[in-house]
């Protein structure tokens, strides 16, 4: 490993921690219908576990409705019992052909759990990319140990970590203030 590589690795391994926070905010619902609550929910496809987006079509056509219209009309049955399973607490509506899910408006109770859960998530993020930073800088280090790069280039290694460190925290910062608004004003 180089100098470079390092660095590289790091923003990589960072960015993939908030990715999976994205993903998350995604799926966590708000009070309008959107296919993320549900295009990541795992349906045993031919006993196999399978994203609902890859077996269905999701659609929102309404404010509190979402659509799922399964590519194979048989599997239908499947994902209506991974949506029971699930802890959305939505009963789907089997019509044969679609699935209809209505959702109920969120009380001010459940929208401030699910901005706390929100800010734990974060919080969770925030350890991730803190761990991704002691990694790297442990790896600058036997760089340096190694005598592949000196003293103050390791020493230059770790300030560009710990920029890359700042700026996820930031985006996770925006993030999370953006999905805590949104659940708490509708």
């Amino acid at each position: 490993m180089d100098y470079d590589t390092v660095l590289l690795d790091t923003e990589d391994r960072m960015d993939k921690a908030l990715g999976v926070l994205k993903d998350k905010y995604r799926g966590m619902r708000t009070g309008r219908a959107n296919p993320g609550l549900v295009d990541s929910l795992r349906v045993d496809y031919y006993g196999s576990p399978t994203p609902l987006k890859q077996i269905a079509n999701i659609s929102a056509p309404e404010a509190d409705q979402l659509l799922i219209k399964a590519f194979d009309p048989s599997a239908l049955s499947e994902i209506e019992k991974a949506i029971l399973k699930s802890d959305l607490g939505i009963n789907p509506q089997n019509d044969g052909k679609i699935l209809r899910l209505i959702l109920p408006p969120l009380s001010q109770e459940r929208r401030q759990q699910l901005a706390s859960f929100a800010k734990e998530t974060a919080e969770e993020t925030r350890i991730a990319i803190r761990n991704v930073r002691r990694d790297a800088n442990k790896q600058a280090d036997q760089l340096q140990k190694d005598k592949n790069i000196s003293e103050d280039e390791s020493k230059d290694l770790k300030e560009e970590i710990q920029k890359v460190l700042k700026s996820i925290e930031g985006k996770v910062d925006e993030l999370l203030k953006s999905k805590a608004e949104e659940l708490t004003t509708m």
